[in-house]
């Protein structure tokens, strides 16, 4: 048998993948992920019983867009990483400039506060609950986004592990503001970003160990 004749026999019933299909098995994973992370929300959290009322104010609508875009860059991230050798610097850039936006309007707030007020404004009501609420309702996105991740090809498994967890913990965090009464820009900037920074380490944890092939 000749080289040629085994290349022959070893690709003659292979089948072309669809250019789509790392974006469809994104889609597939993170949609069942924030399925499952809605119910919990429901279940254990349940919605704001002021939301109609909050939709009409300006924070609520900076808390979605925040939230909303380190969602979308963390789940392009978890796209990026699913090839070989894949880079996540762009989308570490892109949330970066949402941190800082929602920093500078923290600052701003506080800037026409008086000082007597700060605390209130930085610790809110849920001080104690609200990083600890998104990393437990990015858990099923978080197994969704390796489970994404174990049918591509990743080789940089601790990278690709973070870009699970931040967006899982973004996803989450958007999840979340569904319940979530606080409105400051200071409490905002500081609780529900440390809630995605965790879901990112533990994603670069985890992912070291889960993503081997």
């Amino acid at each position: 048998m000749t080289t040629n004749d085994l290349i022959a026999r070893l690709t003659g019933e292979l089948k072309p993948v669809s250019r789509t299909a790392v974006i469809q098995r994104v889609a597939t994973g993170l949609g069942i992920g924030l399925a499952g992370s809605t119910v919990l929300m429901l279940a254990l959290l349940g919605l704001r019983p002021d939301l109609s009322t909050a939709a009409t104010t300006m924070p609520f609508w900076v808390k979605f867009a925040y939230t909303l875009a380190l969602a979308i860059a963390g789940a392009w991230a978890v796209k990026r990483m699913a090839h070989p050798l894949g880079s996540i610097r762009v989308n570490l850039a892109l949330m970066a400039g949402a941190i800082a936006v929602i920093g500078f309007l923290a600052f701003a707030q506080l800037a026409m506060t008086p000082r007597d007020q700060y605390m209130d404004m930085i610790r809110g009501q849920t001080i104690k609950v609200c990083a600890f609420n998104i990393v437990m309702l990015s858990l099923p996105l978080l197994i969704g986004a390796l489970w994404v991740l174990r049918g591509l090809a990743p080789t940089r498994l601790t990278v690709a592990g973070t870009a699970a967890g931040l967006a899982s913990g973004a996803i989450s965090a958007f999840v979340y503001a569904f319940h979530c009464n606080e409105s400051t820009m200071p409490f905002i900037a500081i609780w529900y970003t440390l809630g995605v920074l965790c879901t990112g380490l533990i994603g670069a944890i985890v992912g070291r160990f889960a993503l081997r092939w």
